[in-house]
């Protein structure tokens, strides 16, 4: 018997070990050991739990509910998750290594979005439609989906799993999710607020392991009506050709190499703040890292001067700790492919200006830590500029004027994200408008809000999260039309 921790996943409503009894372990990055279990699922687990949505939808108490009822239980969900933010952003941190002031900060924002979806649950309305038929009245329906397959990434979990679920249930969907089997923990463990919160059997359902296994077989399945995925792009194409043979719906929130853009007449030293906030919080481990930053040229030098000498005052360590602020990367297939992209930017001529290498210190030896790193004389072309490396790499990259700047900033296959910095309105106006992103944040970044949409432009995805306009992709429209007439005309020409 191990003696590690053990999660269980929820299905129909039991918490339950895979149909194998097999297991996968995860690791707790700041040391480098394992710390927990999960089970480790197969395609009898996935039937499993389909079958159990698709019954929460089609026939059980949950199918029964009216959109008030729905969004009472969403409410207070988010109560209980408030109650207990600190218990899971601990165990957020355990699981992914990211810093226990983040992890606090996003559960205790949490339950924002269920609180805004349940509250549009009872708001969702058709509409009565003008006829140009005698004697027919018709009008429009919004109904929910079906099944609804959520699969989230290692980097967030709660975070945006949530902006998955609170839109999904709002709409009267099910649900059956599919977390990174490097950090499962905290999903597992969220599952217990359903329970306490009244949540009928079945509505929501998990079930733990690898993509190639689990995943492929939920986003194939014929029961599922729409697939919800956070990741990277190449494994979102994947989804996205395996959703399309049964015409399901599809939400992909994919990679990004996003541009943060300094202009001369910026606020400097707010800039750097902002240089450094784009690329090493979270240790660059999320999809809108600025790690493209973009300086004009009279003040390339001034800025990257103090964007080395910040980042060089970064303190890396237990990311349990107040005075952490950069922690290790959540996985160490992860940590090996950052190592890999420095030796891929020196190679192709970039100038290490800091960083480069694992920390030194004997008190990081265990976890897996990459130092802050950043890289000079980069130009746009290089590997380093246009792959996503998802991990504390800032590439500098000068430009001369506005015209330059944004042909750089859209020369990318992304489209997730931008940063502009600058004093000057009709230049910020002017890049807001011809950026191709999704998200474009003036003298600010990764600024995020339960009311803004979310979600790329090209190979960063498609659909939106977030926002009133997220509830939409969860809803399907029926036009009914209803026969007036008391004669039925002919029935062999279109009415």
């Amino acid at each position: 018997m191990s003696n590690l921790e053990r999660f269980y996943n929820l299905v129909d409503g039991n918490y339950q070990a895979s149909a194998t009894g097999c297991w996968l372990t995860t690791a707790n990055p700041y040391t480098g050991a394992d710390w927990a279990e999960v089970p480790q699922c197969g395609i009898d687990d996935v039937e499993q739990a389909v079958a159990a949505a698709y019954r929460a939808f089609s026939s059980g108490p949950w199918a029964r509910l009216n959109a008030t009822a729905r969004g009472k239980l969403l409410r207070r969900l988010g109560d209980l998750i408030a109650r207990d933010a600190e218990k899971l952003a601990a165990l957020e941190v355990r699981d992914n290594g990211k810093l226990y002031a983040e992890m606090l900060g996003q559960l205790r924002y949490l339950p924002e979005w269920y609180y805004y979806f349940g509250g549009l649950a009872d708001k969702i309305e058709g509409g009565v439609l003008p006829s140009d038929k005698a004697e027919v009245f018709s009008y429009t329906k919004r109904e929910p989906l079906g099944v609804v397959v959520a699969i989230t990434p290692w980097n967030s979990p709660l975070m945006l799993l949530t902006w998955k679920l609170a839109p999904a249930l709002a709409a009267g969907n099910t649900v059956v999710i599919k977390p990174s089997e490097f950090t499962s923990c905290s999903t597992l463990a969220l599952m217990a607020l359903f329970k306490e919160a009244g949540f009928p059997d079945g509505v929501v359902n998990t079930v733990t392991g690898f993509g190639h296994e689990v995943g492929t077989a939920l986003v194939s399945h014929p029961l599922v009506a729409k697939v919800a995925f956070t990741g990277g792009d190449a494994t979102g194409a994947s989804v996205y050709s395996q959703a399309a043979k049964n015409i399901k719906h599809v939400t992909l929130e994919l990679g990004g190499k996003s541009p943060n853009i300094i202009f001369a007449d910026a606020h400097i030293e707010n800039a750097v703040k902002g240089a450094i906030s784009g690329i090493f919080a979270a240790s660059g481990q999320t999809c809108i890292a600025g790690s493209r930053l973009l300086v004009q040229r009279s003040v390339y030098q001034q800025v990257s001067e103090k964007v080395v000498a910040l980042a060089r005052t970064a303190q890396l360590g237990d990311p349990m700790l107040s005075t952490t602020q950069v922690g290790p990367i959540t996985t160490l297939p992860q940590r090996d492919k950052v190592l890999q992209y420095i030796d891929v930017a020196r190679e192709g001529g970039a100038e290490c200006l800091l960083g480069g290498k694992r920390p030194e210190a004997e008190a990081l030896a265990n976890g897996w830590f990459v130092e802050p790193t950043i890289f000079a004389d980069v130009h746009n072309q290089m590997r380093i500029a246009r792959e996503e490396v998802f991990g504390p790499i800032l590439s500098i990259i000068p430009f001369d004027d506005d015209d330059e700047a944004l042909s750089i900033a859209n020369d990318t296959p992304y489209g997730l994200a931008a940063g502009v910095w600058t004093a000057d309105i009709r230049r910020a106006f002017r890049f807001t408008d011809q950026i191709r992103a999704g998200t474009v944040w003036v003298n600010t970044y990764r600024a995020v809000s339960f009311m803004a949409p979310f979600g790329g432009y090209k190979q960063s995805g498609i659909g939106r999260e977030n926002g009133q306009v997220a509830i939409d992709d969860y809803l399907q429209t029926k036009s009914v039309w209803v026969n007036l007439a008391e004669e039925v005309l002919n029935p062999f020409v279109m009415r």
